[in-house]
């Protein structure tokens, strides 16, 4: 028996299928350190998808299926063999699981451009403190030491300023499509 798909579906697929190319596209195209529409993608699943595996599961395959170009395509050379996963792969990883968590608690979806702005931000911090730790505590670079974690986040600091501008104009750009698409239809993300 062939898999039927209702017309609501269909729209959650598509929608699934874009914030995964455009999360994947802004890591590949050439762009500014951290400036890409991850975060944002992030920030929308955790709003718009009541379904938590489908929230969390949409950015983490556009973080993974971008990984394995990055590592093997473009990073190829630096590598003795085919990378699934960069070493500290858990930290970028959990920054986003973090991000989905604040779109899923933050009103967002109610379609208040202030908490939009204050969800993007304070998901570029967490992502920030998280990977920037991760990168302290994995990179002989840095002493191990409180020192040494003071460094990595000031190293950190244009990568920051870079993923936060980047949150909070993909997130406005993906939020203001979806509301503006789906204000006069029936499509609503909360009853996937």
């Amino acid at each position: 028996m062939p898999l039927v798909l209702d017309t609501h579906m269909k729209k959650e697929i598509a929608l699934a299928f874009a914030l995964i190319t455009l999360a994947i596209s802004t890591r590949l195209l050439p762009h500014w350190p951290n400036f890409t529409a991850l975060g944002a993608a992030a920030l929308f699943s955790g709003s718009f998808y009541k379904k938590k595996s489908l929230a969390y599961l949409i950015p983490l395959v556009a973080l993974f299926l971008s990984d394995l170009i990055i590592n093997n395509v473009i990073y190829g050379a630096f590598y003795p063999s085919f990378q699934f996963l960069s070493e500290g792969f858990y930290f970028m990883y959990l920054g986003i699981i973090l991000t989905v968590f604040i779109g899923q608690y933050a009103a967002i979806s109610k379609g208040k451009p202030l908490n939009l702005a204050l969800a993007a931000i304070s998901s570029s911090l967490l992502f920030y403190f998280v990977t920037n730790f991760g990168a302290w505590l994995g990179n002989p670079m840095y002493t191990q030491n409180f020192y040494g974690l003071v460094n990595s986040y000031v190293a950190g600091l244009p990568f920051l300023i870079n993923g936060s501008l980047a949150s909070l104009i993909y997130a406005y750009g993906i939020f203001s499509a979806y509301w503006y698409f789906s204000k006069d239809s029936a499509f609503s993300m909360k009853s996937v």
